[in-house]
């Protein structure tokens, strides 16, 4: 435990000696700093996309996955009797909940984004909708529309599966590539900071050879451009964290209708999440730094 500590404090205070070793500013100070900022900014954006993704995907298998409708296509003559002929069917399926039809006001509401307000429902062939608000485990969608067939054949039973599954598969899928976009963002800021450091190892080979002269160790050199490379890293994610906060805050919110592209910034505590990036930037570039930089000073003899 005090060897770890002691190496925290090193990694935060460094040795002056070594220090001069790593160019304090120059190309690839910048380069290190602008790349985990943009980096960081990227993976808010990664980060932003995968749990929205997920929680549409819950939304979706969610109550909808709770929920049926059965369209009755029907005469006019006939279509209130159809719809009693129904309802009295639903009251005693397994696993259907409470059943309703729809309003002329609601049909009315649901065609309004299509056809504008006022639409004349009452002169239009529209089929009628009933709502079954629950399902139950023991619900058998297929046994029901048999049913209906054989005693309501103008009526069809709609599970949302048919609709519902592929959208479900498809938000899965672009949450696997929002954490797989993070682990690809993670590898390119580790490649680049890399690059970085073993640049400045080889433009400071003189300077590196003096210290070795005067006792220095390649623990001790090493030690430099780690806690160099890793306070420019973690400070350049910290600026592209909070751009990248910003930026998903002025994203649309959620959409009243359910849209797919509003609602996809983060929501309550989720928020709490892009705080990790900085410190998961330190661990990377403190790691990649530490590599290149002992098998580099291995080289530079």
């Amino acid at each position: 435990m005090k060897a770890r500590i002691l190496g925290i404090a090193g990694l935060l205070v460094g040795d002056a000696r070594a220090a001069r070793v790593v160019p304090p500013s120059g190309i690839t100070a910048w380069l290190t700093v602008l790349t985990a900022a943009a980096m960081a900014f990227l993976a808010v954006f990664a980060l932003a996309l995968s749990l929205a993704t997920g929680r549409l995907a819950e939304r979706w298998s969610g109550p909808l996955a709770q929920s049926a409708t059965v369209r009755i296509s029907a005469p006019a003559d006939q279509m209130a009797a159809q719809v009693q002929v129904v309802l009295g069917i639903l009251s005693v399926t397994p696993g259907a909940g409470p059943a309703r039809a729809l309003s002329e006001d609601e049909m009315r509401g649901l065609l309004a984004p299509w056809f504008g307000p006022g639409l004349p429902i009452e002169t239009l062939p529209i089929p009628r909708l009933v709502e079954i608000t629950e399902i139950g485990e023991d619900f058998d969608a297929e046994g029901l529309r048999l049913r209906l067939a054989a005693e309501v054949p103008a009526a069809t039973l709609d599970d949302h599966l048919r609709w519902r599954q592929p959208l479900v598969d498809a938000a899965g899928r672009i949450r696997s590539l929002g954490l797989l976009s993070l682990g690809l963002i993670a590898g390119a800021l580790a490649a680049m900071v890399t690059l970085a450091a073993q640049a400045a190892l080889y433009a400071n080979k003189q300077v590196i050879e003096v210290l070795r002269l005067v006792g220095a160790r390649d623990v001790t050199i090493a030690r430099a451009f780690v806690r160099r490379f890793t306070l420019r890293a973690t400070a350049g994610a910290a600026g592209g964290t909070v751009a990248g906060m910003v930026a998903v805050a002025l994203l649309p919110p959620v959409s009243g209708a359910g849209g797919f592209l509003t609602g996809l910034g983060f929501q309550g505590l989720h928020w709490l999440w892009p705080l990790a990036i900085p410190p998961l930037t330190a661990i990377v570039a403190f790691w990649a730094t530490r590599a290149a930089a002992l098998r580099s000073l291995r080289e530079v003899q």
